[in-house]
């Protein structure tokens, strides 16, 4: 089914409202859950909501906290997220390392003791839309063996980069693992095969099956063990400047919480060489949209190039929705 942006923002407001959100917050949440849907990433919008919810219910998520600094070293802070809602406290931390950048050239945030942000890459087009370039990342639960290993103790660690650009930003979202485990979801309420393999089975073979994946969660990491080390020290970055847990320890939690995350942020105009830096950035898209696709009529993307495009199809069509997701908004917000 398809669902109009403005229906799902506002029921969404609606949603939010109920459970005691201010009116502001409450926008913010309804507007960056609606926008990860519009852009496809259905997996940290729309169908995280009532995960959400269940947080809140449970007091993991505290909806009147939020965070707030408690160290400064001139261009960087250490701030606590107080269990608050991931996506407020993404946004007040992006939006602060970008005063920051805006200021020294380059400003950073460590932020630990917080919960999911949703789609990371939200914050990304944030700091672009602020003329900066940002560098994010955030730890998890383990969800991955490292490589050679049989049980998961590392995460799968979302890596967000992202450049501004008067035509179109470019952002890199990523996950470490093949798959995000909210996309092999995605593919279990579809009831298709993952296009290639994404996790282990319960007889340590890879496996393109969402469900048998789901039932261990053990990711498989990117490039093997390379995604594997890179996940352990981005773990170790975040962890270390935000003095915050580690994956280790947010496994010791029943649910997902208390995450250490990174809000990297540089402001490439103090450059003062903004037609050169475009003129740069250009050159690297056309050379790289300049090559024969192996596939006669496939086309060539940079980094967030088809989230764009499946935006715009969105709003002219209306976002696919799940309908069990759906239904179970509509009794949410009832």
């Amino acid at each position: 089914m398809r669902i109009e942006y403005h229906e799902m923002r506002d029921i969404l407001y609606k949603l939010f409202l109920k459970y005691k959100f201010t009116e502001k917050k409450a926008l913010l949440m309804a507007n960056e859950y609606t926008e990860s849907t519009l852009v496809g990433v259905n997996s940290h919008g729309i169908n995280r909501v009532p995960l959400f919810i269940e947080y809140i219910e449970k007091g993991i998520v505290k909806v009147d906290a939020e965070a707030e600094k408690k160290e400064s070293f001139g261009s960087i802070e250490r701030w606590d997220g107080n269990s608050g809602p991931g996506i407020i406290n993404a946004t007040k931390c992006t939006n602060r390392a970008v005063e920051l950048a805006k200021k020294h050239g380059i400003g950073m945030v460590a932020l630990r003791n917080t919960n999911h942000w949703m789609r990371g890459g939200t914050y990304g087009k944030q700091a672009a839309d602020s003329d900066c370039i940002a560098i994010f990342f955030t730890n998890t639960q383990p969800n991955m063996p490292p490589w050679g290993g049989k049980d998961s103790r590392i995460g799968n660690n979302p890596l967000i980069v992202s450049i501004p650009r008067k035509e179109g930003h470019i952002i890199l979202d990523m996950s470490i693992s093949q798959f995000a485990f909210g996309k092999i979801n995605d593919y279990k309420l579809r009831g298709e095969k993952l296009p290639f393999p994404g996790g282990w089975d319960e007889n340590d073979i890879l496996s393109d099956d969402p469900e048998k994946i789901l039932a261990n969660e053990r990711g498989l990491p990117i490039g093997y063990w390379k995604g594997s080390a890179l996940s352990i020290i981005l773990d170790m970055l975040a962890t270390l400047l935000s003095a915050g847990d580690s994956t280790y320890k947010i496994g010791l939690n029943e649910f997902e919480t208390g995450i250490s995350q990174i809000y990297l942020c540089i402001y490439p105009d103090v450059f003062n060489d903004k037609n050169l830096q475009e003129r740069l950035i250009n050159e690297i898209i056309d050379y790289t949209h300049d090559v024969d696709p192996m596939n006669p009529g496939d086309k060539i993307y940079y980094p967030g190039e088809r989230s764009a495009a499946t935006r715009n199809k969105n709003i002219k069509d209306g976002i696919p929705v799940d309908k069990s997701i759906w239904k179970k908004i509509i009794e949410l917000s009832a």
